[in-house]
């Protein structure tokens, strides 16, 4: 299983105090030194809709792109447009996250467009991003329900999918954006998914909002995916949907599969500190729960 950090993006874009860069890189470092996979740095949006953006390009230039064969972590970067791809491409991203929004209102709300106009938008930018090289991973955003439309019809969700596929997309997210999600809808899902191609690489992205983002994250691993999406202290929220709400906590989604055997190489306390220091900065206690309480210290151990 892989572990992508998405508090720089996902996790600040809603908030209003702007952190300044050198913070950013310094919290950037902090999550690459813990172990995790993928650190997403920013998104390539215009500054005046989302101001806590507007130093995504300083960031990746600044901390360069991994260097292959090391153990360090891959950058990814969030684009909606063609603008941000040109951003993206100019100051060396290693990995581009795109996507389209299944909810029309949120769809619109997001990115100004439709959903079938962003879905021909978004596949054209994924094969442009390809041949230059570049690792792509598109989203279904609203995947499992719209905080403005309500349910979204499961249909729907999979004919983005299978128009990603059809353009050459091998990884696929599917973002519970408004946390309506359940586990039960999460594992029909998925599994919905890999019928379409078995070899797909399927990625989930939950959010909080009613307190089955854990719940999911689970059901979504016995269905089979393998790379998962969250925010230090459960930060978040996207600011073009009904109720932001935070993310699924990383230290707590680590926590969770350390204690069932996964992954002890990722230094969860690492991530514990982190999360304490970015509380810390915005003076208030943070969704996320194991870095108030403290990892479970795995290596003790009972008599038998």
């Amino acid at each position: 299983m892989r572990f992508h950090e998405v508090g720089l993006r996902d996790g600040l874009q809603i908030e209003s105090t702007v952190v300044p860069t050198d913070r950013k890189i310094l919290w950037a470092e902090q999550s690459a030194a813990s172990g995790l996979d993928i650190i997403q740095l920013g998104s390539f949006v215009h500054p005046d809709k989302v101001p806590q953006m507007a130093d995504t390009d300083v960031l990746f230039r600044t901390l360069g792109p991994r260097k292959r064969g090391l153990n360090g972590p891959l950058h990814s970067g969030l684009v909606l447009n063609e603008k941000g791809l040109e951003r993206g491409l100019a100051c060396g991203v290693e990995m581009f996250c795109m996507g389209v929004s299944a909810g029309e209102t949120h769809s619109r709300k997001n990115t100004g467009m439709s959903v079938d106009e962003a879905l021909k938008r978004i596949t054209a930018m994924a094969r442009e991003a390809a041949a230059a090289g570049k690792i792509v991973q598109a989203s279904v955003q609203s995947a499992f329900g719209c905080g403005f439309d309500g349910p979204i019809p499961e249909s729907r969700v999979l004919d983005i999918v299978r128009a990603y596929l059809e353009a050459g997309i091998r990884a696929v997210s599917l973002a519970d954006t408004a946390g309506h999600a359940h586990p039960a809808q999460v594992v029909r899902l998925f599994r919905a998914v890999q019928e379409l191609d078995p070899g797909v690489e399927t990625a989930a992205h939950f959010h909080n909002t009613y307190g089955l983002g854990l719940a999911n994250v689970w059901a979504a691993f016995e269905a089979g995916v393998s790379t998962f999406e969250s925010a230090f202290g459960g930060l978040g929220g996207c600011p073009f949907t009904k109720t932001a709400a935070g993310n699924v906590a990383t230290e707590d989604l680590v926590h969770m599969f350390q204690r069932m055997g996964f992954r002890p190489d990722i230094r969860c306390d690492g991530l514990v500190e982190l999360a304490r220091d970015v509380a810390r900065f915005f003076n208030r206690e943070l969704p996320g729960l194991v870095y108030r309480t403290g990892p479970l210290d795995f290596t003790r151990r009972t008599d038998p």
